[in-house]
């Protein structure tokens, strides 16, 4: 856990990259589960979607990192699931619009504070940067609310990773 946010938190050290990506993260999984809850297929009974399907992998990887994170994070990705299957209700039109629209704005979102940053993003180097950005997001919220105190001390007591092959810092 502990050496995933490390690295991800090395192309992430400008206040306005994080601050993007404090927004940019949570549109583009609402993007996600709203895009990916309209093609359903029926297995034992269930109606599953690829979104379903995709929430529960993650969380199955986030388990093996931390419970105590994949557990709040389950909580969000089933908000995030109930709400792309209610968008995935509706006309065509508002459920491509929606889905599209954010997924677009969170992704500018994500390379403006790239731009800040003078890095490219953690998942061109690593493709687990994908997975472990809700995390990082997640993370800083709890440090914020002064939560997960032991987890911030270690972060804090490591010495910062080069980001793979990222470049240098912009003054």
């Amino acid at each position: 856990m502990t050496q995933n946010l490390a690295q991800y938190a090395a192309y992430h050290c400008d206040a306005r990259n994080r601050a993007t990506h404090y927004v940019g993260i949570p549109l583009i999984v609402i993007a996600v589960a709203v895009l990916l809850s309209r093609p359903q297929v029926e297995a034992g009974g269930l109606r599953l979607s690829p979104a379903v399907v995709g929430a529960a992998a993650a969380i199955v990887y986030y388990f093996l990192l931390d419970a105590g994170l994949a557990m709040i994070l389950a909580v969000a990705l089933a908000l995030a699931l109930w709400f792309g299957a209610w968008i995935a209700l509706q006309e065509t039109g508002l459920w491509l619009g929606l889905g599209l629209g954010a997924f677009l704005l969170g992704w500018a979102l994500q390379f403006l504070g790239h731009y800040f940053e003078g890095r490219k993003p953690a998942f061109l180097d690593d493709l687990t940067g994908l997975l472990i950005g809700p995390l990082f997001v997640l993370a800083e919220a709890l440090f914020a609310l002064g939560c997960y105190r032991a987890l911030r001390a270690d972060l804090a007591s490591r010495p910062v990773p080069e980001a793979g092959g990222a470049g240098q810092r912009k003054p």
